[in-house]
């Protein structure tokens, strides 16, 4: 290999650290980062035996990355004429994978806090409304103005939603060379 093969290789190894320590922010871990990043500078779609190779990991971990890396759009499975096995590639565009990924998280967030909100506010309106003590009563108001605030988040948070899944956030926040 040439010297300027070598470096140019050195450099994308440390790129896809840094895309694998990046990731850990978001709470994916350093193997399904150094996955993504080893398809990122990938010119060609990679079967699991390929990125296996890659990234010194069982087949299995690789393949558990990629579901992962799949759920969230960063990778795809593409089909590639005259072979049998499944072939991987990443998306490029680090806004859309960022856009994709919040989008998901805030829709997640939502639908936890939804569901204990729908459960326990029903049983507060009734402890506020029919307290058997003034300490039950005051608990009971607070809380219920704590989940007003709450609900008010998450009306927000779905409006935040929508404005990156419509990429409506573009015209208050514009970017550089973004493609759409």
């Amino acid at each position: 290999m040439s010297n300027h093969l070598e470096s140019l290789q050195e450099s994308q190894d440390v790129i896809v650290s840094a895309i694998a320590q990046s990731m850990v922010i978001y709470g994916v871990t350093p193997s399904v980062g150094r996955i993504y990043g080893v398809l990122y500078f990938s010119d060609e779609p990679l079967t699991l035996d390929d990125i296996k190779d890659q990234v010194a990991m069982s087949k299995a971990s690789v393949s558990n990355g990629i579901r992962e890396l799949m759920e969230t759009e960063m990778v795809t499975k593409v089909w590639k004429k005259g072979e049998r096995k499944d072939h991987f590639i990443a998306e490029k565009d680090f806004l859309k994978n960022f856009l994709n990924f919040f989008v998901k998280m805030i829709r997640l967030e939502r639908s936890l806090l939804t569901k204990a909100i729908d459960q326990t506010e029903p049983v507060i309106e009734d402890i506020a409304n029919n307290p058997d003590s003034k300490e039950a009563e005051h608990i009971a108001t607070r809380d219920l103005e704590l989940i007003a605030d709450a609900k008010n988040y998450l009306n927000w948070i779905m409006r935040l939603a929508n404005s990156l899944e419509s990429r409506e956030i573009f015209n208050h926040l514009p970017t550089e060379h973004h493609k759409e």
